[in-house]
């Protein structure tokens, strides 16, 4: 099994990326029972579902933070440690 830091985490919600992931750019998302991939370029679900006010917070914090988020990917594809980012508040 791959390591998946921890990147964030506010309301309940935990944001995870994977060392050496599969393309596209995606980060995890666990919210109690709910798991989620979003497309951090689209913000689009991947995979999975988190209910409707979950997934509005996610894709809240994951627009002030695409920057950092894309930094991570390229960093985790190169088995550079991820910088944790601020969560949303």
């Amino acid at each position: 099994m791959k390591h998946m830091p921890e990147i964030s985490r506010f309301y309940g919600i935990i944001i995870r990326m994977f060392f050496d992931d599969h393309n596209p750019p995606h980060f995890h998302v666990i919210y109690g029972e709910y798991k989620a991939e979003y497309d951090i370029r689209t913000l689009e679900v991947l995979v999975g579902e988190l209910p409707n006010r979950a997934n509005q917070f996610v894709l809240e914090w994951a627009s002030l933070h695409k920057e950092e988020l894309m930094i991570n990917w390229n960093n985790l594809q190169n088995e550079i440690p991820a910088n944790k980012i601020q969560p949303l508040e």
